[in-house]
Parts: C-alpha cells; structure tokens; sequence
C-alpha cells in the first residue's frame, strides 16, 4: 500500500461520503449511552458529521494516519474471518482514537469502539462488502467521531478541576 496526498483526498471523500451508515450508529450510540449514564446527549446530523470529518482531514498528520487506518480497514480480509479478529480490532480501535483527538477523548473513542463494534455487524457499501475490517471501519468512524463531536454536557461545562493560573510564578 502507498500513502500518497491523492490518497489521504480519497480517503477522504469516501469517509465523508459514509455520512448514510456512520451518522445513524453514532446517533444510536448516543442515545444507548445516554440511557446508561442517564443524561440526554445531543443527535448528529449529517452536515455536522461532515464538517469534521473536513476539520480531522484538515490536519496533515492525523488525515495521513486517518487514511492509512480506513484503508487497510477496507480492505482487510482474513479467510474464516475468526484469526482476524485481533488485527481488525485493533486497527479499529486506533483509528477511533485517532479520530477522536489526544487524551482522554482518545480512550473513551476506543472504549466506546467495542460497545459500537458488536452492533455493526454488516457494510452498507458494495466496495467493502465482505471484508473482514468493514464493520470495525464503521464502528470505528462511529465511535470516534460521536467522541469528537459536541453533544455531550459534560463537554459544554468548564471542568471543576480546571486549575486557574493566579499569575505567581
């Protein structure tokens, strides 16, 4: 596989593109985790799925991993599927990470990955269909980008262990 500028554009637009299949599982997401840790968490809808897959695109580093994941992800088959089971997972995981930004955003996307991950169980697209790596892709971009985004009330609120800088050195 080759990483090329062209393909990190690629890339792109097919992620972009997933707004149909990604933006009902994060919004599914939400409202299952919602339930759970009893609090209301706003819907994404598919224009706001969009504008940040632009802005995590938009970052060279981050667009050039996020390619390289959705890539060997979309093409990752293993016969019997079950000895596959690590590395589409991990990969998976990652690519939420990744998604989702630095800590400690990055371990909830990847937490949050296998609660997505054992409800995505087929690809909505002919291209991918039948490989291996499609439904943790999915979950992936799921998790990461329902961890990304705003929505979350816990996010909107300044942190109560925030220290304030006084000025003294």
């Amino acid at each position: 596989m080759h990483i090329t500028p062209e393909r990190v554009r690629d890339e792109h637009a097919w992620v972009r593109e997933r707004s149909p299949v990604v933006v009902p599982v994060i919004n599914d997401t939400r409202e299952r985790l919602g339930r759970l840790f009893e609090t209301d968490v706003d819907s994404v809808t598919p224009e706001a799925y969009r504008r940040e897959v632009d802005a995590v695109f938009a970052d060279g580093e981050v667009a050039v991993n996020v390619a390289g994941c959705v890539a060997v992800l979309r093409d990752l088959d293993v016969a019997g599927d079950y000895p596959g089971f690590v590395v589409d997972e991990v990969l998976g995981r990652e690519l939420a990470a990744t998604v989702a930004g630095g800590r400690p955003l990055s371990l909830l996307a990847q937490a949050t990955f296998h609660l997505v991950d054992v409800r995505v169980t087929e690809d909505a697209t002919a291209d991918a269909a039948g490989a291996a790596g499609a439904d943790d892709l999915d979950a992936a971009l799921a998790a990461g980008f329902q961890t990304r985004l705003p929505g979350w009330e816990w996010r909107e609120e300044e942190s109560p262990f925030a220290v304030a800088a006084d000025g003294d050195a």
